[in-house]
C-alpha cells in the first residue's frame, strides 16, 4: 500500500466527454483537479471517441430541452476560449414517427426553438441523398459536435485552469473515508480527495461496485457504419429516423436510425443501442452480420445517396439505463455520472456543470438522480 502522495479537492476518474468536462468545469471554479484515465489519450475502447456526433435538439421534455439549451451556449465558450470550432449547424431532420415530432414541435414552440415541418416532397429537395416519406421536422439550429476536437478542448482548458490529466493510469481502488473524504488508488500512488467523480462509461458498474445503488446499467457493442457518398456536392444534415408503427415495411428495423456526414469519413448511420450486450473487457469490435446487413438494407432503401457496398463499420459502446435517462448523482463523497445511453455527448458540457454542482454539494437534477 502507497502513502497518500497529495491533496485535491476532486479527482476525476475516467478521461472520456463526461469526465474532461467535469474536470474543465470544476477547474474553473478554482477547484484543484487530477483525472485519471485508464488508456491513452483518443484510445477506441468506450464510447467518446470518433470525429462527430449529432447535436440534436429534438426533444419533448422541458428538462432536457433546457438542459441542451445550456449545453449550446457552453458548447460555444468553450469554442470561443479555445478558439476551436466544435459545433457544425448543417441543420437536423427527423422523420418517421408523426407523433412524437408533433409533441417536439410544441415543445420547441414554448421554449422558443426554432423547427418548422417539411413536406417529404420539400424535404427530398433539399437533400437528395435521403428519402421521405412522411413529414420532417428540420431543427437549423442543430447538426454535428466535433467529437475528437471537443476532448481536446476541454483537456486544453481545463490544463489552463491548474488542473492535471494522467493518462495510462488505472485506478485500483476506491476507499470512502466520510462523506468529506475519498482516497483515489493508482499503481504509483495514493490521492486523498473530497470529492472523486466517476466517469467511465461501460466500467461503470465495475469500478463503482458497492460504492453507489446505481440502476441497472446494459453495456452494448454499437456497429454503427460510414458509407461513401455517390456525389460529393450532396448537402447532408444530421438526422433521426424512426420506423413507422403502421408500417410493415420496417420490421426488420432494430430501433430508430441515426447518422451524419462525417467530413473525411464518409456517411454515418447506426441502429441506436440495438447492439449485443458485451463486457467492455471482452469486446470483439466485429459488427453483429444480421444486424450489420439490416442496416446496409436501410442504407438502400432510405439513403440513395450513399454507395451501401461501402460500408466501413466502426465500433463504440452504449451504456444504458432502463429509462434512457442519465444517472447524475452524488453518494457521500463519490460522484456518479453514468448511463448516457447513446444520446448523452451534445449535453457534455452541461453534464460536466451538473458533476461539477454535485462535486460542490448541490443535489442531483430529480430526473438524473440515481435514487
Amino acid at each position: 500500500m502507497h502513502v497518500v502522495t497529495r491533496d485535491v479537492d476532486v479527482v476525476v476518474v475516467g478521461g472520456g466527454a463526461m469526465g474532461s468536462a467535469a474536470a474543465w468545469q470544476s477547474a474553473r471554479r478554482g477547484r484543484s483537479v487530477v483525472l485519471f484515465e485508464r488508456f491513452e489519450p483518443g484510445h477506441h475502447h468506450g464510447a467518446s471517441h470518433g470525429a462527430a456526433r449529432n447535436f440534436n435538439l429534438a426533444y419533448a421534455e422541458d428538462d432536457y430541452l433546457d438542459l441542451v439549451t445550456e449545453a449550446r451556449r457552453l458548447w460555444d465558450d468553450l469554442s470561443d476560449e479555445t478558439d476551436t470550432q466544435l459545433l457544425d449547424l448543417v441543420g437536423l431532420v427527423n422523420h418517421g414517427d408523426g407523433a412524437g415530432l408533433r409533441a417536439v414541435r410544441e415543445a420547441h414552440a414554448a421554449h422558443g426553438i426554432a423547427s418548422e415541418f417539411l413536406s417529404p416532397s420539400e424535404a427530398r429537395e433539399r437533400w437528395a441523398g435521403m428519402r421521405f416519406e412522411s413529414e420532417v421536422l428540420f431543427v437549423p439550429e442543430s447538426g454535428r459536435v466535433r467529437a475528437s476536437h471537443a476532448l481536446e478542448a476541454f483537456r486544453a482548458s481545463a490544463l489552463s485552469h491548474g488542473a492535471r490529466f494522467e493518462y495510462s493510469t488505472p485506478v485500483r481502488d476506491i476507499r470512502v473515508e466520510s462523506d468529506e473524504s475519498v482516497v483515489v488508488v493508482t499503481d504509483a500512488e495514493e490521492v486523498r480527495a473530497r470529492r472523486v467523480i466517476m466517469t467511465v462509461g461501460a466500467w461503470t458498474s465495475k469500478l463503482v461496485g458497492d460504492l453507489a445503488p446505481l440502476p441497472r446499467l446494459v453495456v452494448t457493442q454499437e456497429q454503427p457504419v460510414h458509407f461513401t457518398a455517390y456525389d460529393e456536392s450532396l448537402v447532408w444534415p444530421s438526422f433521426n429516423h424512426s420506423p413507422d408503427p403502421s408500417s410493415t415495411a420496417d420490421a426488420y428495423w432494430y430501433s430508430p436510425v441515426y447518422g451524419m456526414l462525417t467530413p473525411g469519413e464518409g456517411v454515418k448511420a447506426g441502429w441506436h443501442g440495438a447492439g449485443p450486450v458485451t463486457d467492455p473487457d471482452a469486446r470483439t469490435f466485429t459488427p453483429e452480420p444480421v444486424q450489420l446487413e439490416a442496416l446496409l438494407r436501410y442504407a438502400r432503401e432510405w439513403l440513395p445517396g450513399v454507395d451501401a457496398t461501402s460500408a466501413d463499420p466502426i465500433s463504440c459502446t452504449y451504456t444504458t439505463t432502463p429509462t434512457a435517462d442519465f444517472v447524475l448523482d452524488r453518494f457521500g463523497p463519490v460522484v456518479i455520472g453514468a448511463g448516457f445511453s447513446g444520446h448523452g455527448f451534445k449535453f457534455t458540457p452541461a453534464i460536466g456543470r451538473v458533476l461539477a454542482d454535485l462535486a460542490d454539494g448541490l443535489p442531483a437534477p430529480a430526473r438524473f438522480a440515481a435514487r
